[in-house]
């Protein structure tokens, strides 16, 4: 049996992981709004440095799996960790 789908080690094409990681970054972004978690602080400073160093959302998550884990596992959000788990995996 042949296997079909895109290995992450030859190539990204056919993978989205740019649209992938906008939409973590989408669901990080509400949580830092809706949350009052010790994580908030750190991830607004992430944030800002993310900016100035002008990172996209695949690096900034690639530097911060553990911490994004971390901080998704406190608020038991699910969705953003398997998302989460879906790009450290395919694309990073």
């Amino acid at each position: 049996m042949t296997d079909h789908s895109p290995d992450r080690y030859v190539s990204f094409s056919g993978i989205d992981c740019d649209g992938r990681a906008a939409r973590l970054m989408q669901m990080l972004d509400a949580q830092i709004a809706a949350t009052d978690s010790r994580w908030v602080a750190y991830f607004e400073m992430k944030l800002v440095q993310r900016q100035r160093m002008g990172n996209d959302d695949l690096h900034f998550i690639g530097s911060q799996v553990n911490t994004l884990r971390a901080f998704f596992e406190e608020i038991d959000d699910q969705a953003a960790l398997g998302l989460l788990d879906d790009l450290e995996q395919t694309c990073c």
